[in-house]
């Protein structure tokens, strides 16, 4: 049970930039939960771990410096596990007995999937990011694009 519960959250997580799943109301609340008891640093922290996932791929570790030693991962994937266990075992205890009692481990996922979605929203918001992101504007070609807007209109 506990495989499969750590393996929902990795997948969750793995998503957690993509629309959300549809939940039950179980998982709804387990996710609200989680939202509200996960704290700027537990956010701060789903962020890095997201990230220092993510450099691991191949297509990204060949776009710059940006290097994350075996120490750091395994230091981030540590504080991750505690975070996970203390945000289902302590925190939201209630809420996530009855989304694995009614909705099965699955609901995990997919509340996690929420937390996931606001830590990727803070990620996006720093005025850094948003500034690195607004350089595509300069290659956007507003006219196809209002064109298409014109058409889809009709």
């Amino acid at each position: 049970m506990t495989n499969r519960i750590f393996s929902a959250l990795a997948l969750a997580t793995g998503l957690a930039l993509t629309p959300p799943a549809t939940a039950g109301i179980y998982s709804d609340q387990l996710g609200s939960c989680l939202t509200t008891k996960a704290s700027t640093d537990d956010q701060t922290l789903l962020m890095k771990w997201m990230f220092s996932a993510m450099a691991l791929h191949p297509a990204i570790q060949s776009m710059g410096t940006v290097t994350i030693s075996a120490e750091q991962q395994a230091q981030t994937d540590k504080a991750m596990g505690e975070m996970f266990v203390r945000l289902l075992a302590t925190d939201c205890r209630t809420e996530s007995v009855a989304a694995i009692k009614n909705e099965g481990p699955g609901a995990l996922a997919s509340a996690f999937q929420t937390l996931g979605q606001i830590a990727g929203a803070g990620l996006m918001t720093a005025p850094e990011v948003a500034a690195g992101m607004s350089g595509v504007e300069t290659h956007i070609d507003t006219q196809k694009l209002e064109e298409l807007a014109q058409e889809a209109a009709q």
